[in-house]
């Protein structure tokens, strides 16, 4: 099979290939490996194939795309970088959206390797193409385009040779194409600042975070919804935080949450900018964010509280980051019956809302209710006993019923409220004593899927330990328990 794909090769080589040979040497391909077809692939092979990518017939540049992309496989990075630059530049700016991946993608190859990034930052009309493919409309190229960009930027050199050369006056061209397109350049702003300190510091010099902040204070609600997401992401960083922090963008931030009562307009933000706050405070301090911005912990209430499903989730999402850690936990037991009367209705949406809805709280419950085995102070556990009682009237039967509903999702979120208080001992006495319980455990005949199966099992480890560790303290049903999770075969 490597002879007849060799001769089929050299015919193509040798002139212009007529489509039915272009569909035969395909096809061979496939069925030789990448180390035999290295060893028979010379430059005039590829030289050839990509001279047909030029022309005319889509059916015949849609063959030597797939031939290509089964020979630049076999080639070292480091080889294509330095034998076929002009091609990649070509390619780059083909019309055809498939020649434009394959080239983008033999890119991301290159740049993955360290031998040949450097190849790259040697090739400035090269990267200018990289910068334009974040403009095109294929998404696909746009995508791989700010991935090669983004790990470019991964080192010094290619740090001067994007922020401190004529490529910053291109990259800006580029934004000025579209809004959708602006916004991809911040993204990759956003992804090269994440890296380290002095990342951020040439990305802040290019000026182009200050126009991202410029439109995420600005009027425009569309805009402030788009660039809050990008926003978050910045603060994910400890440099990201400080910068913003040091930019006073947090205090803008909550001023814009605090003036939302009088804007008819601020359900297209809010979200975002609860959001925003959420994921600040369990990455920073839960107590420090709380306190110094009191109007992020008053709007996640009031739109708990209020009527709108999309304000809830949003809400119940947060109050599930905020409350994943125990600081955070500690945060909202502070406000004491709100908070307990908020539970309330998020046990009453988890059974009756929508079922996007209804996952959302399962998903928060399961995260406020959790507590590590080495954090469980009698506190904490009369805390979050407290909190699982405020759920509901009956919340074990609550969680049951919902646990036995003929829908995957549901059945599993209900299965992740059981295991994140199974190993405290409050909750396994109440499970141990809930007839029925234990045999429904232990019978993996209930569960209809994978995923199910998977989710019970994770419900038994959670509970087997704290069974295992109490051998004299507990009432007889427990060593009933214990021998009924180690002789259940789960795998």
């Amino acid at each position: 099979m490597a002879e007849a794909a060799a001769a089929l090769l050299e015919r193509a080589a040798r002139r212009d290939a007529e489509l039915e040979e272009l569909r035969a040497l395909r096809v061979a391909l496939q069925a030789v490996p990448p180390a035999a077809l290295r060893a028979r692939l010379g430059e005039h092979h590829l030289g050839a194939l990509f001279a047909l990518l030029s022309a005319n017939d889509r059916e015949q540049v849609s063959a030597c795309v797939s031939i290509l992309e089964r020979l630049l496989q076999a080639l070292d990075p480091l080889y294509v970088i330095q034998n076929l630059r002009e091609e990649l530049q070509k390619g780059l700016c083909h019309p055809e959206d498939s020649v434009k991946i394959l080239t983008i993608a033999q890119v991301g190859r290159i740049v993955e390797d360290p031998g040949a990034v450097t190849e790259i930052l040697n090739s400035p009309e090269l990267l200018r193409q990289i910068i334009n493919c974040i403009g095109g409309e294929k998404i696909a190229v746009a995508k791989e385009a700010i991935k090669s960009l983004s790990r470019i930027a991964q080192t010094q050199e290619g740090l001067e040779a994007l922020f401190v050369s004529s490529l910053l006056s291109d990259l800006k061209n580029v934004m000025a194409t579209s809004d959708i397109v602006r916004y991809r350049v911040y993204e990759l702003i956003v992804e090269i600042s994440s890296v380290s300190a002095e990342s951020l510091n040439y990305c802040a010099n290019s000026g182009l975070i200050s126009e991202l902040i410029g439109e995420l204070t600005g009027e425009d609600v569309l805009v402030r919804a788009t660039c809050i997401e990008m926003v978050t992401s910045l603060a994910h960083t400890p440099q990201g935080r400080q910068y913003l922090a040091q930019q006073g963008v947090i205090d803008k931030i909550s001023n814009i949450i605090l003036g939302a009562e009088s804007d008819p307009f601020s359900s297209f933000y809010l979200p975002g900018f609860v959001k925003f706050f959420g994921n600040l405070a369990v990455v920073d301090s839960p107590q420090q964010i709380c306190e110094r911005y009191p109007v992020f912990m008053e709007k996640v209430f009031e739109m708990a509280e209020s009527q709108d499903p999309t304000m809830i989730g949003v809400a119940v999402d947060t109050l599930g980051i905020l409350g994943s850690n125990v600081e955070g936990k500690q945060v909202l037991q502070k406000t004491r019956s709100r908070f307990q009367n908020l539970l309330s209705k998020i046990g009453h949406q988890a059974k009756n809302a929508p079922t996007e809805l209804r996952l959302r709280c399962l998903d928060a419950i399961s995260s406020l209710l959790y507590l590590p085995p080495e954090q469980q102070t009698e506190d904490l556990l009369r805390m979050t006993e407290s909190w699982f009682t405020s759920l509901s009237s009956q919340p074990l039967e609550l969680f049951r019923s919902i646990s036995t509903q003929p829908f995957p999702d549901l059945h599993c979120g209900a299965l992740r409220v059981f295991t994140a208080i199974a190993n405290q001992p409050w909750a396994q006495k109440l499970m141990l004593h809930s007839p029925g319980f234990v045999e429904y455990v232990v019978d993996r005949s209930v569960e209809p899927d994978k995923a199910s199966k998977d989710a019970k099992y994770e419900l038994v480890k959670a509970l087997n330990p704290v069974a295992e560790n109490k051998p004299h303290s507990v009432h007889m049903r427990e060593y009933e328990l214990d021998s009924l999770l180690f002789s259940t075969c789960w795998m």
